[in-house]
């Protein structure tokens, strides 16, 4: 890497990596620890200041398909290992997610997935209505069939593991800049060959688009199609619960989902974290907090978890999906521009994954061949008429 220039950028890089939020900081981690020299990481904000901050930190391995599940595992054993690689201390709690089932079909499609987990080393399994509700007393058991249960999943800090990795990448010899907005990318002849920010031209043969939802504009920048789109998603912190509340919302509750509604909850220090999914949202990047969902969440509430109707709301905030046709991620590099690779489009599990996905990333980079498969993946799976299926999403 070049001596910085008057604007304190570095004037060339081995590597750019747009993007500071887990998905960026743990690409740069993995690249400088494993020697890769020239990292340059790019961030327009502050790190963790895009989706990575409004993310509500689950960390899991129950998913349905087997990409989803080995980049989950893998992704869970790095948590677990944070407080010495990289060295961060990130909140980690495990008691478990716990997917509530109020149909027979959600109960099929679950015991397929559990069958699936199991045999690729995830201790996940069904449990009965009453066993939730005894994890969960909050459940109303007469209103679910089953549920599905792995109790190494949980949450963790988001801000905190992205200040982790990117502790750990500066320490590798990783230069990373906030503040800095890029504005384009130079490419000749199908390969990349600068980054134009607003802060000057960093020469380099390499970019790794780590942007969530603005990826699909980082993408076009290189001459590639990345089909990602925003999707605000809100989440609400409720006050302190009550001594009555306590006994329903237990200290060691697991994450508490719905599977149909996608309603869930985990606590929170003295209280609540909630949210779902809202059917009637539109893509777009919209900032402001919408009442929109209300109704909808209440109805969720009122199925499974009534007493989350009771809870007073302290805090609110507004964070952004970055969803794909079939709200699966774009893992790979480009088959047009030579050395644009790309780790986007996670639509709500890409901290979860972030871990895993550094290792992907930097084994794509060297040209090695990563642990997990990932070429399922690729952001030409589209124009190929192919789409994946993952039923274990929110």
């Amino acid at each position: 890497m070049s001596r910085a220039g008057s604007s304190g950028l570095p004037g060339s890089a081995r590597v750019v990596v747009i993007g500071g939020g887990v998905i960026g900081t743990s690409i740069a981690f993995h690249l400088a620890e494993a020697g890769v020299d020239g990292v340059l990481l790019l961030e327009q904000g502050s790190l963790a200041g895009g989706s990575t901050s409004k993310a509500a930190g689950g960390v899991r391995a129950q998913f349905s398909d087997p990409v989803n599940i080995a980049l989950g595992l893998r992704s869970l054993r790095a948590f677990e290992d944070f407080d010495r690689r990289p060295g961060q201390q990130i909140d980690l709690h495990q008691p478990g997610y716990l997917f509530l089932l109020r149909t027979e079909d959600e109960v099929e499609a679950y015991q397929a997935s559990i069958r699936l987990q199991n045999s690729m080393g995830v201790a996940s399994r069904m449990l009965s209505a009453k066993q939730a509700a005894g994890l969960t007393p909050a459940i109303d058991p007469g209103s679910i069939l089953a549920a599905a249960f792995h109790a190494r999943d949980g949450y963790c800090s988001p801000e905190s593991v992205t200040q982790g990795y990117a502790s750990g990448a500066r320490r590798h010899g990783a230069t990373i800049r906030t503040g800095v907005t890029v504005t384009g990318i130079d490419t000749r002849g199908g390969e990349v060959t600068g980054v134009r920010t607003d802060d000057g031209l960093v020469r380099t043969g390499t970019v790794i688009c780590a942007a969530g939802a603005w990826s699909m504009q980082v993408a076009q920048w290189a001459g590639v199609t990345l089909p990602v789109v925003p999707l605000r998603r809100q989440i609400l912190i409720s006050e302190p619960l009550p001594a009555a509340l306590e006994k329903e919302f237990p200290a060691r509750m697991p994450m508490t989902i719905d599977a149909g509604t996608t309603l869930y909850a985990h606590r929170e220090g003295p209280g609540l974290l909630m949210g779902m999914s809202y059917a009637g949202e539109e893509p777009g990047f919209r900032w402001d907090y919408s009442d929109a969902w209300t109704d909808d969440l209440t109805d969720a509430m009122q199925r499974c978890l009534p007493a989350l109707l009771d809870v007073g709301i302290a805090h609110r905030w507004v964070g952004m999906y970055e969803v794909t046709p079939d709200h699966n991620a774009l893992i790979g590099e480009s088959s047009t521009t030579s050395r644009f690779l790309y780790a986007c489009g996670f639509s709500g599990h890409g901290f979860l994954q972030g871990p895993a996905i550094g290792e992907v990333i930097r084994d794509l980079f060297m040209h090695r061949t990563p642990d997990v498969d990932v070429s399922a993946f690729t952001g030409d799976r589209f124009a190929a008429g192919n789409r994946l299926m993952e039923r274990n999403i929110v």
